[in-house]
């Protein structure tokens, strides 16, 4: 992993528990961010540090998304919120938490269009190298709506992650 504290795209890593997803996917990509000494290595922390804080330009295309894809009966990023009411529901922004373990935690939801994952993963640098936090996300379409939506949506899911994670940088990583 090199040394470098901005996103940038890398191979969805093997070490993460999405690894047997990869080759059945649609689509998976992984963008990598380096993390300065001194930030914690609790990856929750890093998790919500990076996407508990959406830009405001990409909450305003979720609205756009959830208005449009509603009409598909897709559903909705408050649906997928509402859809555990539980006081303790363990979320990333609206997004479920599936698990977590030491390394990584996975987020992610099934609808009938397609299913994704998304992992949040701590890598430990090589010597001299920085310990890097990787966004994977990892996608299956079930039918042609999932192909569309993501055909769509692909450009700026590049986009948003990218900015989740400079946008945390920016703000300082929690420290340890």
């Amino acid at each position: 992993m090199r040394s470098v504290t901005k996103p940038h795209a890398v191979a969805p890593p093997l070490e993460s528990t999405l690894a047997s997803r990869y080759e059945t996917a649609t689509f998976a990509d992984a963008f990598a961010i380096g993390l300065p000494t001194g930030t914690t290595r609790e990856v929750g922390l890093l998790a919500e540090a990076a996407f508990d804080h959406p830009p405001v330009w990409a909450r305003g295309l979720m609205h756009v998304r959830d208005t449009v894809m509603k009409r598909f009966g897709v559903k909705t990023s408050r649906a997928i919120r509402a859809a555990d009411p539980g006081a303790g529901a363990d979320r990333i922004d609206f997004f479920p938490v599936l698990s977590r373990s030491s390394r990584e935690v996975i987020v992610g939801e099934n609808d009938r269009h397609l299913d994704f994952r998304t992992s949040i993963l701590l890598r430990e640098g090589a010597a001299g190298d920085l310990d890097a936090l990787i966004a994977t996300t990892v996608v299956h379409c079930h039918n042609l709506l999932g192909h569309l939506y993501l055909s769509v949506i692909r450009p700026f899911h590049v986009l948003i992650v990218r900015a989740y994670l400079r946008d945390a940088a920016k703000r300082g990583w929690p420290r340890t």
